[in-house]
């Protein structure tokens, strides 16, 4: 059972990036599906969750209208599109799994490695 995050990277703030989650080793096509982050010296953050059809999606009120979630026709792979990116946005980003679509960490059964995404003034 794996969830593998990849497309962090440096970005210029009011740049773009997307966000991969990868999901192997178990049928994940039911699953909800979420982001979170942490940032250096804070708790861990709900930032978007997407439920298993993809009909239903949620945001942190932080990203709303910048952020989108949203998966792939097989439901395996999730991908968060960051636009006007802020560097406040800065932080490991990590992909998760859970039977709900819940802004909770414990919610959670699955977890990615963490991607770092670091946006510049």
């Amino acid at each position: 059972v794996q969830l593998q995050a990849s497309g962090g990277g440096l970005v210029q703030a009011g740049g773009s990036l997307r966000l991969s989650c990868a999901a192997s080793g178990r049928t994940f096509s039911r699953y909800a599906r979420a982001w979170f982050r942490q940032a250096p010296g804070k708790e861990r953050e709900f930032v978007a969750a997407i439920d298993w059809s993809g009909t239903g999606t949620y945001y942190a009120d932080s990203v709303k209208g910048r952020f989108t979630i949203s998966r792939d026709n097989a439901k395996i792979t999730v991908y968060l599109q960051m636009n006007s990116l802020k560097p406040e946005d800065t932080a490991v980003y990590y992909c998760a799994g859970g039977i709900s679509p819940r802004r909770v960490v414990h919610e959670y059964d699955y977890w990615g490695q963490g991607t770092l995404v670091t946006v510049s003034s």
